[in-house]
C-alpha cells in the first residue's frame, strides 16, 4: 500500500469540521453499495458538502482484479474521488492491520479537507477496522507459513476443529469454511495465548463519529441477483482477465478470491465452465449470508431496501439530519 505520510501531513495542517462523520455504506454483495455511495456523494455536493469514497472491499485493493470484484471503472465514478482501489499487486498479501492504518490516514485526510468520507464495502472486518476502536496483534511468518501449509494440505475443517478446542466462540463466529480467518485466529492465539477477537462489533466504541447505512434484500431476491452477477462475470471476460494476470502469479489471498479461484480451475482444466460458474455462485451466496450476519450486529445502522425507488432520498435524508 502507499505510504500514508502525505495524508498525515494534511491532517496536521488542517482541522476537520467539528463532528464531521464517516458515512459507512454496508450490506451484502450485490445490493448496490457502490451506486448508492455515488448517489450520496452527489446529494451531498448539491448541499454544498464535498465527499470522497474510501474502498473497504479487500479484493478491490488489487490491481487488475476488476471484473470479479465488480470494481467501478474510472469512467463510472462520476468524478468522485476514490481511495484505496488498485493499491496492491495480486502477488501481495492483503493485511487488515495495514489496511486499517492506511484507511484511517485517508479518512483523516478527507475530514481535514472538510469533506465527508464515505466508506464503502462488504468486507466486514475491513469496515470494522476503520469504524471501531480495536488493535490487531502482529504476525509471525513461521507460524503463518505452517498454518497455511496445513490449510492447503488438509483443508479448513482441520483448522476449524483445532480452533473449536481452544476458542469455541471464535470458531463458531468464523465458521468451518473461511480458511484464511481460521489461519489468522490460530496464529493470534499461538502468539498471544489469548482468545482471538474476530472484530465483530460489540462493546468497542466508534473511532470517529459515524453514520452507518445498510442495504438489504429479501433472501430470494438477493440469491437471484447473485447468481446473475456470477454469470455476468464470466460473460464479461473474467477467465480472460485471470489468464492475463496469471503469468505474474497470484498470492494466497488473491488466488482464493471467489470467482478467481474458479476461473483458475477452469484454465487448469480441473473444472468445466459450468462447474466453475456453479461453484462461484454457491460460494458467493454463502459469503453473502456471512456478510448479512456480520453487518446485522452493527448498532444504530439505518437499513434500507436495496431496490426501493426512494432509497437515495431516504439515505440523503438521514445524512441531512
Amino acid at each position: 500500500m502507499t505510504d500514508p505520510a502525505d495524508e498525515s501531513r494534511a491532517v496536521e495542517s488542517a482541522s476537520p469540521r467539528d463532528g464531521l462523520p464517516i458515512v459507512a455504506v454496508i450490506g451484502a454483495t450485490g445490493t448496490g453499495k457502490s451506486e448508492l455511495s455515488l448517489d450520496l456523494a452527489e446529494a451531498l455536493a448539491r448541499d454544498g458538502v464535498a465527499a470522497e469514497i474510501v474502498n473497504a472491499d479487500a479484493m478491490q485493493l488489487y490491481r487488475g482484479m476488476d471484473i470479479g470484484t465488480a470494481k467501478l471503472a474510472p469512467a463510472e465514478r462520476r468524478g468522485v474521488s476514490h481511495h484505496l482501489l488498485d493499491v496492491l499487486d495480486p502477488t501481495e498479501e492483503a493485511s487488515v492491520a495495514a489496511y486499517q492504518r492506511e484507511a484511517r490516514a485517508v479518512v483523516e485526510g478527507i475530514r481535514a479537507r472538510d469533506a465527508v468520507p464515505i466508506l464503502v464495502g462488504g468486507s466486514g472486518l475491513y469496515v470494522s477496522s476503520v469504524l471501531y476502536e480495536y488493535d490487531f496483534p502482529g504476525t509471525d511468518p513461521g507460524i503463518r507459513d505452517r498454518l497455511e501449509r496445513d490449510l492447503d494440505e488438509q483443508g479448513p475443517g482441520l483448522l476449524h476443529r483445532r480452533l473449536l478446542e481452544v476458542d469455541p466462540a471464535s470458531a463458531q463466529e468464523i465458521g468451518a469454511s473461511n480458511g484464511r480467518r481460521l489461519v489468522r485466529a490460530l496464529e493470534v492465539i499461538e502468539l498471544t495465548g489469548k482468545p482471538f477477537r474476530t472484530g465483530q462489533p460489540g462493546s468497542e466504541s466508534l473511532w470517529r463519529p459515524a453514520i452507518t447505512i445498510g442495504l438489504e434484500l429479501e433472501r430470494a431476491q438477493l440469491t437471484e441477483r447473485l447468481d446473475r452477477r456470477v454469470e455476468r462475470m464470466w460473460s464479461a471476460g473474467l477467465v480472460d482477465e485471470v489468464a492475463a494476470l496469471r503469468p505474474a502469479g497470484f498470492g494466497t489471498t488473491a488466488a482464493r478470491a471467489i470467482g478467481y479461484a474458479q476461473a483458475l480451475a477452469q484454465l487448469d482444466g480441473t473444472a468445466t465452465e459450468a462447474e466453475a460458474i456453479a461453484e462461484a455462485a454457491a460460494l458467493t451466496r454463502r459469503y453473502a449470508r456471512r456478510q448479512v450476519s456480520w453487518f446485522r450486529r452493527y448498532p444504530d445502522t439505518r437499513w434500507l431496501d436495496a431496490l426501493a425507488p426512494d432509497r437515495v432520498a431516504a439515505a440523503a435524508a438521514l445524512l441531512r439530519r
